[in-house]
């Protein structure tokens, strides 16, 4: 039987972040066990130059009996993290969120700060680089020929080349999961540092991965598209492409988390809500939103617009703008660090999603939404059409004019602006998402062991 090694290196170091790719990292791990099929799925972890089993990707409490430095290690992350949320909450007190001069300050002291907790930590984590992870989280695990090691998690973030070139020269196939090439599409919306890190892991995939698979069909054509450009024809038929989607439950609802007071406060205010769900970055183009609800706050509407996600980079003017905007937190809301109870209740309670993203690999928010009932209004982009289909309603990102005229029309007579009624809409799951990933590997990798002269064209099914 096949060993898949599914990696989640990253999710695995970093348990508490909660954005796309680390969802997708979770849900997929989750329902490892549950997937019966012709290969053994074993999560596994990078680390110090060895490959390890993970047993846990949830951290776990650190026993009274572990070395110190360990149990510092835990208390001082915790520490760390605690600091900065209650940052976070200072940054929406008085002067703080009428003054990006006065946010500006408060940072820099706080960054100050820091330094008696963070540098202390860095020099603990450095001095534990090559420790054993704790055996009830991991174990070490010996790879055999044939293994398949599955690229799942953010892997330009780790420094693996070299324990994965190993692993091939030893008989392990590799598969890179894709969730974008929006370091390479679309530079100009990321930060400098990340498109050289991005492009390096890139070239490197292209040499090294037998298979490529990612979140879209859209992704998988320009992959294929940026392979046959940095190996050319020849080089790019020696690889295989597929795709798979993703599911659409949100997995950190836990019954003892509370909903955010603020946000649930705004929708018992009666007015109508429109959400937006992501990260604060330029190309999520949270401008557009905010150009579109002002012609219609112009006009009299009583339409509220309300943005959930973490802020990102590039962003300190839109914040600005939000912040200091005469509409903030009248018919203007923004909440940055919500749970996924409080993420649960906005879909369930908004009136419609606003997506205006310029690029993107899939759009989760999107399924996550139109699977609750919450119709949604997205840009007109490939990938958006190919997960919404005739379900969701488009607007042209040239004319936020056209976003204003959909709401209004949609406030004015009820009847949701999209050529087929959401009632109709069905999605996947994250089991069935995590087997799609699973078949569709396993058939790629098959199709790679063929002799040359019994390979075909393979045609993408719907993964719909």
């Amino acid at each position: 039987m096949t060993r898949l090694l599914v990696e989640c290196t990253y999710v695995y170091e970093h348990p508490n972040v909660n954005s796309g790719i680390q969802r997708v990292v979770r849900n997929v791990i989750r329902e490892l066990d549950a997937l019966e099929g012709e290969a053994e799925c074993i999560p596994v972890m990078m680390q110090g130059g060895q490959l390890y089993r993970v047993l846990s990707l949830a951290p776990l409490k650190t026993p009274r009996d572990s070395p110190w430095r360990k149990r510092v290690i835990v208390r001082l992350d915790h520490l760390r993290n605690r600091y900065w949320w209650w940052h976070s909450r200072l940054e929406r007190l008085w002067p703080f969120r009428r003054s990006h001069n006065a946010r500006r300050a408060l940072y820099v002291l706080c960054k100050l700060a820091s330094l008696s907790f963070t540098l202390p930590l860095r020099l603990l984590l450095w001095f534990e680089r090559n420790a054993q992870p704790a055996p009830q989280r991991a174990m070490p695990l010996e790879t055999r020929p044939g293994d398949q090691l599955l690229l799942l998690d953010s892997s330009w973030h780790a420094d693996f080349f070299p324990l994965a070139e190993r692993l091939k020269r030893e008989g392990v196939g590799i598969v890179s999961v894709i969730y974008d090439l929006i370091p390479l599409t679309h530079p100009q919306f990321c930060d400098a540092g990340l498109v050289k890190v991005f492009d390096r892991w890139f070239d490197w995939i292209a040499e090294t991965a037998d298979g490529y698979i990612s979140i879209s069909r859209t992704i998988s054509d320009q992959v294929r598209a940026e392979i046959e450009h940095r190996l050319g024809a020849e080089g790019a038929s020696k690889r295989w492409f597929d795709y798979f989607h993703l599911g659409s439950e949100l997995d950190l609802v836990r019954d003892g988390a509370r909903i955010n007071r603020q946000l649930e406060r705004m929708y018992t205010a009666g007015a109508p809500v429109y959400l937006m769900v992501s990260t604060i970055e330029p190309r999520k183009n949270h401008g557009y939103l905010l150009d579109a609800f002002e012609l219609l706050w112009a006009h009299g509407s009583k339409a509220r617009l309300c943005f959930i996600g973490r802020i990102g980079w590039k962003c300190d003017g839109l914040i600005e703008r939000i912040r200091k905007h005469p509409e903030f937190e009248k018919r203007l809301f923004m909440f940055n660090g919500v749970n996924d109870k409080s993420l649960e209740y906005a879909y369930a309670h908004s009136r419609a999603l606003v997506f205006p993203s310029y690029v993107e690999g899939f759009g989760l928010p999107l399924v996550e939404a139109m699977q609750r009932g919450l119709p949604a209004m997205a840009s007109d982009i490939p990938v958006f059409r190919e997960i919404g289909g005739e379900f969701v309603a488009y607007f042209d990102l040239d004319s936020p004019r056209t976003l204003a005229d959909r709401v209004l029309a949609f406030e004015r007579d009820g009847c949701f602006p999209a050529a087929r009624d959401l009632a109709e809409w069905r999605w996947m799951g994250w089991r069935e998402a995590s087997l799609q990933l699973i078949e569709r590997t396993l058939n790629g990798i098959r199709r790679a062991q063929r002799p040359a002269s019994e390979k075909a064209t393979v045609v993408h099914a719907d993964c719909s």
